[in-house]
């Protein structure tokens, strides 16, 4: 089995056992952070060129995925799913001298899962229908529903059988904005652009954070640093989603309730030695 069908068994295998049929994702974030249960953080990057990673820590055996901001949410989500790939097919061995940055199986693989999980062919042919030409409004259409890179879009059509090599070596230059521009959904693109540019921390680490304020040992300023938002921002999200930091609770007891000390005087008794005071 090569490279492209492991990673698309793989993929139609996710979507069976999450029971998502061939409908199109919503947040990649939530379904990746519900399903294999690792934590997921959006982040500033200061490397223009670094997308996403995953890491696995042996010794807790925790998995941490970490994606950059973008004003591309259709790479985003693309980035989104390449490194789900890499948290289910265990890839943590680079100790051959290969790096996941490069075409490998691996990378490859991870792509083909990407591509088969965002846009999974049943899907596809749901969607189209019977064969026909296809226009680039079609095109637009089909990104739209999948929210998908028009490459990916058209790469999943000619793998179809619904557009010829050329046609999808056509197709392969449009842009996301141009045809969200173009066929009237660029309010609903920009919308994803803004979502696609904010910073986010992992899910469980956030609710642990509130936890913390609300039993009083957490700032709303740690929570404004966790959040990367302003300490207003962060009150206010907290005043709206929390009861507050508890006050603590100082026991307290009355005198006679306290209970007896044998306190053993005899030694203050003793004669003091010469020169000193007992």
């Amino acid at each position: 089995m090569g490279a492209e069908n492991e990673g698309r068994t793989r993929a139609d295998a996710f979507r069976d056992a999450y029971h998502l049929g061939d409908q199109p994702l919503g947040d990649l974030v939530a379904l990746i952070e519900q399903t294999v249960r690792c934590d997921v953080a959006v982040l500033d990057t200061t490397e223009q060129d670094e997308h996403g990673l995953s890491m696995r820590d042996p010794a807790r055996h925790i998995v941490f995925i970490g994606i950059a901001r973008t004003r591309n949410p259709m790479r985003q989500r693309s980035t989104l799913a390449h490194e789900l790939a890499h948290v289910l097919f265990e890839d943590w061995d680079a100790s051959q001298g290969e790096e996941l940055s490069h075409r490998s199986v691996r990378e490859i693989r991870a792509d083909a899962f990407a591509r088969h999980l965002l846009i999974p062919r049943a899907g596809v042919r749901n969607f189209i229908g019977e064969a026909r030409p296809l226009t680039e409004g079609d095109l637009s259409s089909l990104v739209q529903r999948f929210l998908v890179s028009p490459a990916i879009a058209s790469i999943a059509l000619q793998d179809c059988g619904y557009i010829s090599d050329d046609q999808k070596s056509t197709w392969l230059s449009i842009s996301t904005g141009q045809l969200a521009r173009r066929y009237g959904w660029v309010d609903q693109y920009e919308a994803m652009q803004d979502e696609s540019d904010r910073s986010r921390p992992p899910q469980r680490l956030l609710a642990r954070a509130v936890s913390g304020y609300e039993e009083g040992v957490l700032s709303a300023q740690a929570v404004a640093t966790l959040r990367g938002v302003s300490l207003e921002a962060a009150q206010d999200y907290l005043d709206r989603t929390s009861s507050g930091p508890r006050a603590p609770e100082v026991p307290s007891m009355a005198a006679e309730d306290l209970p007896p000390v044998d306190t053993d005087l005899s030694a203050l008794d003793d004669d003091a030695p010469e020169g000193r005071t007992p």
